[in-house]
């Protein structure tokens, strides 16, 4: 671009003008005009899978379209909703012959995407033909191929596919392929069998990590293997591996669902304790407990605890105090609740809203009835028709 010093030095402003006047006509024969939006926007907006696959085909080259996770995603995720894998065939087959096809990568979400779409034999096949497109294999595609094999939920093809890669690539597994295969085995209720790969592992000298144990904590607390699962707590601490947000969570859920919510509150005061903070689903886990066990007032200490850490209740721990509260009478502070919630979120059961405006009925709060009325018509979306008309039946009520 030529600048002011540099267009006098030319001579005259006769020779700006044709400048100007050049690029001003070159960008009226522009092929793309300047009102044409975004392959991106284009990509989101458009609904015909025939169209959107001839759409992304045309953008195969451009970069923020192919490097774009998202548009790639959605873009496969709704070709698979209307069940034409062909086009996802040509698609991510399109893209390994091109330049980013040499990165592991990008290979790696190739292989995650057909694993997404249930192509489960292309998503192996990718990761087999990695060397015909010049891409190097290490253990991070190895993983990925790996599991998006345990969704098929064949062992004998889980065993095949380990064994063969391990004798013609040379990959050793890591961590995190350990945790995969526990993880599936734990899913198929073969925890006995995770339990032995854990075995395997250290054997080769790679040590459990949190993830591990929490998968195995968790999968033995689901089928009220308890003793099994204290164990493997206890040889985790032991062991120096100290449990995480996610592994607490697993364990209070286990104290809650047996009914020992003291246990499940004293367990989130030692969390604290050793500086893990308890997040919106260990307060949900002990909230409920409390209102199950019929200690409200312990649920409300909990609830306003919930405030002191500064996280704001979501729609799960609404639902829960507020049905629990009506069930114990406290109309007042369930309406208050409701009103919150109502205004913050979408979601809140309509069966537990009329367990409110029923008690509110009978206590003479005719005002307080109409007002989460409005609230119901109001919201976006409102309420069903049907549902409004079934709370404004309330009020007909003698």
């Amino acid at each position: 671009m030529l600048s002011l010093r540099s267009v006098i030095r030319l001579g005259t402003l006769n020779n700006a003008a044709v400048i100007i006047s050049t690029a001003i006509a070159a960008a009226s024969f522009s092929t793309t005009p300047l009102s044409d939006p975004p392959a991106l926007i284009k990509l989101k907006s458009e609904r015909d899978p025939e169209k959107l696959f001839h759409l992304f085909k045309a953008n195969a080259q451009n970069r923020l379209v192919v490097e774009n996770r998202f548009a790639f995603e959605d873009t496969v995720s709704r070709l698979a909703g209307a069940r034409r894998f062909d086009y996802i065939e040509e698609l991510l087959e399109q893209q390994k012959g091109l330049p980013q096809g040499r990165r592991e990568g990008f290979i790696v979400r190739i292989i995650m995407l057909y694993g997404n779409a249930g192509m489960y034999n292309h998503a192996i096949n990718t990761f087999y033909d990695m060397h015909l497109f010049r891409c190097k294999r290490t253990v991070k595609s190895f993983n990925a191929a790996l599991l998006v094999l345990t969704k098929t939920r064949d062992l004998g093809a889980m065993e095949s596919f380990l064994n063969r890669v391990s004798l013609r690539f040379g990959i050793s597994l890591d961590s995190y392929s350990f945790n995969i295969i526990i993880k599936a085995f734990c899913e198929m209720g073969l925890c006995d069998k995770a339990c032995l790969v854990m075995a395997e592992m250290e054997k080769l000298g790679i040590q459990p990590d949190v993830i591990t144990y929490t998968t195995l904590i968790s999968a033995f607390y689901k089928i009220n293997g308890w003793e099994i699962g204290n164990g493997l707590w206890n040889l985790m601490v032991r062991r120096g591996c100290l449990p995480n947000l996610t592994t607490f969570n697993v364990r209070i859920q286990y104290l809650v669902s047996g009914r020992r919510v003291w246990q499940a509150n004293s367990l989130m005061g030692m969390m604290r304790y050793i500086g893990i903070r308890p997040d919106e689903v260990t307060y949900n886990l002990v909230i409920k407990g409390f209102c199950v066990a019929g200690y409200m007032d312990m649920a409300k200490r909990v609830y306003s605890a919930l405030h002191d850490e500064g996280y704001k209740p979501n729609a799960k721990i609404y639902q829960t105090m507020i049905h629990y509260l009506c069930k114990a009478g406290d109309f007042d502070l369930a309406y208050t609740m409701c009103k919150d919630c109502m205004n913050k979120y979408r979601s809140l059961n309509v069966a537990t809203i009329y367990m409110l405006l029923q008690g509110l009925k009978r206590n003479g709060k005719i005002q307080k009835i109409e007002f989460i009325i409005t609230l119901a018509q109001n919201r976006v979306p409102p309420f069903p028709a049907q549902q409004v008309d079934a709370m404004k039946s309330i009020l007909l009520k003698r």
